[in-house]
């Protein structure tokens, strides 16, 4: 049972549980806002402190564990006078850091360094909602300033911050913290497609990134539920844009972000919400953020729905049913991921399987992947160019497929690591060659680390997933 100071509620907060009363009486229910009238009504019954069997929810549930009490408000504020201007140190800290740091030439490295700056931004919009859920207050500044770096990072990296790993996010982070990182990240490259100046950009970025933030206004049990919605919850999700609207107005953000925020979940032909406006009168970043939430929503994994693959999602959008989305930016999406999307996995037609690394600038149809079992002279993984007329992709591979072949893979090539760590610390037999591993396998024999006696390189059948 929390221990909650007066002088710690603020207006529209929630809490994960019911706040009571000398721990009995009901105060207020699970996921109810704080209001002004409440705060009043408990100074005036002169109760200083209530109790919650709860964490604050924030209306978005992300992920802050406790409330401050008011002694650590007065420790944080001799530290510095605004926390506004200190959420974003570790981000700054770790972007310093990364330009330091020596790599090597090969993919694997550079998209380490890319997660692990990716995961700083999203520390720094968790922060950002948090702060603006606990003092009501959003440093423009510091805002504008991480969006351009976000903005200039996404530019020299696009190719492996499209392939960042969003799996393991989903179970680490809420759903309103990875689909505001991802949608912004797609938001900029497609401005990038654009030729977007930078200010634009980056007015494009904080507009992206504050898009859902009339969210930290509901309970989160609305959109963060596997029951069907009733007509009464799904209408206050309609709000979001509405709430994020008035959020973005009474912080005194530039018009055009607050435009953007108030009409991302519009459509071209008029049927979106909240004011069902047409094709000429949605802004140019609201009709971007419509594309790349839908795109990002598409391959999300919910609580009431698995993930579908980039490929589908792409396929998806370019049918653009009912004409839903800006033509202009569906394209510019299409030639900034291609049609078999940056880091989706793909059977090719030399039965090899690859990932999908870089686009191609003539053809969205046909990317540059790279192999998975097959390495150049240099000991990298083979980057292919796929071609209608020479190697081209079959399919993609389902998310399935995916997982049972970067297993085998992980096995097959930890087995030669083992081999070639016992090898080095054996005698040193000259009649003898050291077997290595070759050839397609089944998932039997790949599983149990079959070895063959030639020098071949590594490969394995997709079919067997077939």
């Amino acid at each position: 049972m929390e221990t909650i100071t007066l002088e710690s509620l603020k207006e529209g907060l929630t809490f994960k549980g019911d706040l009571v009363i000398d721990q009995n009486f009901i105060l207020v229910p699970q996921s109810a806002e704080i209001t002004p009238e409440l705060i009043q009504a408990l100074k005036e019954w002169e109760f200083s402190t209530i109790y919650c069997d709860g964490s604050l929810s924030l209306g978005g549930d992300i992920g802050v564990n406790t409330l401050r009490t008011k002694t650590e408000e007065v420790n944080e504020s001799s530290f510095n006078d605004n926390r506004a201007t200190r959420i974003g140190d570790s981000l700054k800290k770790a972007i310093e850091e990364s330009k330091n740091q020596q790599l090597d030439k090969s993919d694997s490295s550079r998209i380490r360094l890319v997660q692990s700056i990716y995961d700083e931004y999203m520390n720094y919009i968790e922060k950002l909602f948090t702060h603006y859920a606990t003092h009501k207050e959003i440093n423009q500044d510091e805002l504008s300033e991480t969006v351009k770096e976000l903005c200039i990072f996404s530019k020299e990296n696009r190719r492996f911050i499209l392939r960042v790993n969003q799996s393991t996010e989903t179970f680490s982070r809420t759903f309103l913290v990875c689909h505001t990182m991802r949608t912004t990240v797609l938001a900029i490259v497609i401005a990038l497609q654009l030729k977007m100046p930078l200010s634009k950009m980056i007015e494009l970025g904080i507009t992206c990134i504050l898009h859902e933030i009339g969210m930290l206004r509901l309970p989160p049990s609305i959109y963060m539920t596997e029951k069907k919605l009733t007509p009464g919850e799904r209408g206050q999700i309609f709000k979001h844009p509405l709430l994020g609207y008035q959020i973005a107005k009474e912080l005194e953000f530039p018009l055009p972000v607050q435009l953007g925020i108030l009409e991302h979940h519009e459509k071209e032909n008029g049927t979106g919400y909240p004011r069902k406006l047409s094709s000429e009168k949605i802004s140019i970043n609201a009709k971007i953020i419509a594309v790349a939430c839908s795109y990002e929503a598409i391959t999300a994994s919910r609580l009431y729905k698995g993930e579908r693959t980039e490929f589908e999602a792409m396929v998806e959008i370019l049918k653009n049913n009912e004409k839903q989305y800006d033509d202009t930016v569906i394209r510019a999406l299409l030639y900034s991921v291609s049609l078999f999307p940056i880091g989706a996995y793909v059977y090719l037609s030399n039965k090899k399987v690859a990932v999908v690394v870089d686009t191609n600038p003539d053809s969205p149809k046909y990317p540059i992947v790279q192999s998975l079992t097959e390495k150049d002279e240099q000991g990298f993984p083979k980057t292919i160019a796929t071609d209608p007329k020479g190697i081209s992709i079959v399919r993609i591979l389902t998310r399935k497929e995916q997982e049972d072949i970067l297993k085998i893979v992980a096995e097959r090539y930890q087995a030669i690591q083992e081999a070639q760590e016992i090898a080095a610390h054996a005698p040193v037999e000259p009649s003898k060659t050291e077997p290595a591993i070759t050839k397609p396998q089944t998932a039997a024999s790949s599983a149990a680390g079959t070895k063959t006696d030639n020098n071949e390189t590594v490969e394995v059948d997709i079919n067997m997933f077939s």
